[in-house]
């Protein structure tokens, strides 16, 4: 059997059984443990299947992001320490940028006593903090008001973010994988792309509840990252597979 009908067979067990051991493949397709794990990481860094503890499962699928109100509950206590680890790793006089979302609004928390910074976002609860609560100077990239996570995407924060030279952008994700971060908003796509772009650094910050998921749009490939920060539960072959690809994973541990 050559790999592309295994990985059809694969794909075809997951959809019907939903999880499936690596022994249970192996027995089923006739082949050799380590011939399974090469066929599953080729499956997870095309974004159709997630390995977990001992087996394999399909990728979850987002039809749309949860609203900002939704999402600040959750994870609380992972985002907490994420962005803690995160705010030690800004260096003196940086221009930073804060992606949209709770984790990188758990990051600004931690940044209140840095005056010598610059903050970049196009989230307007994080620039509502950083106002109130900061000594940092602030600068809001504008643009088309996305209501539900309260933030600017589109063209004009896109373009917004190409006229500066930002040190190192911390990026968020609603969904990600081996292959990259996803999104089920076309609008924001062109804002993660152009954050890419315009910063010397890249920094990933998501929470592990978020990996193993996909969306409609490809926003950006985990290539363009030099480190992903999380928290300690990201299952091993991702590690693995950071590793491999010469991606520094950080573990942030909570309480």
């Amino acid at each position: 059997m050559i790999p592309v009908e295994r990985h059809q067979q694969i794909l075809a067990l997951v959809a019907e059984r939903g999880v499936i051991s690596i022994a249970a493949l192996t027995e089923r397709l006739g082949v050799s443990h380590m011939t399974i794990r090469r066929d599953l990481q080729k499956l997870e860094a095309q974004g159709t299947v997630v390995t977990v503890s001992g087996g394999v499962q399909a990728a979850e699928r987002v039809a749309i992001e949860p609203s900002h109100q939704d999402k600040e509950g959750m994870f609380s206590q992972q985002k907490a320490a994420i962005g803690q680890l995160a705010a030690r790793q800004i260096p003196l006089n940086s221009c930073v940028y804060l992606d949209a979302g709770t984790t990188t609004l758990a990051l600004a928390k931690q940044l209140g006593d840095r005056s010598d910074l610059t903050v970049v976002t196009n989230d307007f609860v994080i620039a509502s903090y950083l106002i109130e609560f900061s000594r940092c100077q602030i600068i809001h990239t504008g643009g088309t008001v996305c209501r539900e996570n309260r933030s600017c995407v589109g063209a004009a924060a896109a373009q917004a973010l190409r006229n500066l030279f930002i040190d190192l952008a911390f990026i968020s994700a609603s969904s990600w994988g081996l292959r990259g971060l996803s999104t089920p908003s076309e609008d924001k796509v062109m804002v993660k792309q152009a954050i890419a772009e315009a910063s010397h650094r890249r920094i990933l910050l998501s929470d592990t509840s978020k990996y193993g998921k996909v969306a409609t749009y490809l926003a950006l490939p985990l290539s363009v990252f030099d480190t992903v920060i999380t928290d300690e539960h990201l299952p091993e072959a991702a590690r693995e597979a950071l590793g491999k690809a010469g991606i520094v994973l950080m573990s942030a541990k909570s309480e």
